[in-house]
């Protein structure tokens, strides 16, 4: 959502136009009664996700300075002079999405934007536009400030997909080894190195650790059957001791998926929502259509109907079993990785 501040009369005008082609709310001052920035300012930054200022920058940036928190998390912010000569994007230009709200405004208004962040100056994807562009959640922002600055200054930085699904964008060096200065998408939880043939384990060094920016993908999908009552702590801790032992970050997990007859299993239903991922439920007919392909339980087939849960439902939820089955006091656990698109 946006909301458009004008704090002139000749600035209404402009923010009527942006309203009327963009939407948002109008904040004029105008209009209001006992106008005061930081009483709006405190809804803004709860309400909104883009501000957009038709005023002075000095104005926008001593309005906004005390509520600024993270890239991450801050709205995207713009400004546009009540003369209507620049659209100028103020701040949280990438994840936030000022530069592209901004190029919109100036559109709108036929004015000239304003865009300072360098690498979009010098066309080269920063590693947190990738991110945004492409789903991918940033391992650690102070790395990726990093990565940008050695781009900017045309030093080597390394580009790695575990996938090969994006292509090397310009300013990088695709790599197929990880490095000092490497973008790395992956879903992988740790940098260790592992040599496939001695089954050596390896790590980078502090300096190469220190400069490798982890961009995640969410591509893994949890197969999860478990008894009755299971307690959430202990289903959470299994899914986590698990997915570290096999190098498998946890914030990859895009979708977990059960038997229907556990919806309402508060385990599972407390997983999904501190993982922060979909929930997949998968009905005993469905599940039998593909269970003979995985080992089963007559046990189980009496209980539920079918003979075998985790290892079907990954199939079912588009996941390519990567970890089979797994099992621990009463819990069962499937890993798969969503398949190509």
């Amino acid at each position: 959502m946006i909301c458009i501040i004008s704090v002139t009369g000749k600035g209404d005008v402009l923010a009527r136009r942006i309203e009327k082609e963009l939407g948002g709310d109008l904040y004029l001052k105008s209009e209001i009664n006992d106008f005061k920035l930081n009483n709006i300012m405190n809804i803004c930054f709860e309400k909104y996700d883009s501000i957009i200022f038709i005023s002075s920058t000095g104005i926008a940036v001593r309005a906004i300075s005390k509520y600024l928190i993270s890239k991450a998390s801050d709205p995207a912010v713009v400004v546009v002079d009540v003369c209507n000569k620049f659209s100028i994007s103020l701040v949280s230009g990438h994840l936030g999405g000022a530069n592209n709200l901004t190029l919109k405004v100036s559109e709108v208004l036929g004015n000239t934007p304003v865009i300072t962040t360098a690498t979009d100056n010098m066309d080269i994807l920063a590693p947190d536009v990738i991110a945004m562009n492409n789903d991918l959640i940033i391992d650690d922002f102070k790395i990726a400030k990093i990565i940008a600055g050695r781009l900017v200054n045309g030093e080597s930085v390394y580009f790695k997909d575990d996938k090969k699904i994006i292509k090397c964008p310009k300013g990088y060096i695709e790599t197929e080894e990880i490095q000092g200065n490497t973008l790395w998408i992956t879903h992988k939880d740790s940098r260790k190195l592992k040599n496939e043939e001695n089954n050596v384990v390896s790590y980078l060094d502090d300096y190469q650790d220190r400069t490798v920016l982890k961009l995640i993908r969410k591509d893994i999908v949890l197969g999860i059957g478990c008894k009755r009552d299971t307690d959430s702590i202990k289903l959470f801790n299994f899914i986590n001791e698990t997915l570290r032992e096999k190098n498998i970050d946890i914030r990859a997990i895009d979708r977990i998926a059960s038997i229907n007859i556990k919806s309402d299993e508060k385990a599972i239903l407390d997983l999904a929502l501190t993982l922060n991922c979909d929930l997949l439920f998968f009905s005993a007919a469905e599940i039998s259509k593909i269970e003979h392909k995985y080992q089963g339980s007559d046990f189980v087939k009496k209980s539920i109907g079918v003979s075998s849960v985790s290892e079907p439902v990954v199939e079912l939820a588009g996941g390519e079993i990567i970890v089979s089955k797994i099992k621990k006091d009463g819990m069962t656990l499937c890993i798969g990785e969503l398949k190509k698109e």
